[in-house]
């Protein structure tokens, strides 16, 4: 439900009810009984306001799934990924510096592994 969904929003930016109540200029009382699902029908104007308290667009609070999590991009990812799209580098060829670079690291973490058992090798031989 929406409440909680908003609830789950709020304590994930780690609001108290009180700070997000003072943000959203919305009565706390009100807040309480929407994240508690007592009050679940808030009118459009009340979730603009409380999608503007917890940062978050206005439709993530409209979305019926809730498996979709909806975290804030870090800003220096958010930065990140508008470079990425200004430069007009294609998504295929991000996919493949992503995919080679889960080989990369996976090859890291076998050599990691394999070098205790080298200098245990080396060790019985000495």
């Amino acid at each position: 439900m929406i409440g909680d969904e908003i609830r789950r929003l709020r304590l994930r930016k780690g609001m108290s009810l009180t700070q997000f109540a003072e943000r959203a200029e919305v009565a706390k009382s009100y807040l309480s009984n929407v994240e508690r699902n007592i009050q679940t029908n808030p009118s459009v104007h009340i979730l603009k306001r409380i999608s503007s308290a917890l940062g978050v667009p206005f439709e993530v609070l409209l979305r019926p799934e809730r498996d979709v999590v909806h975290e804030e991009l870090d800003p220096e990812w958010r930065d990140l990924l508008h470079n990425l799209i200004e430069s007009g580098i294609p998504k295929r060829d991000m996919r493949v510096f992503l995919d080679f670079t889960r080989w990369r690291l996976a090859q890291e973490r076998q050599l990691q592994m394999a070098a205790p058992e080298d200098e245990k090798q080396k060790e019985l031989h000495s």
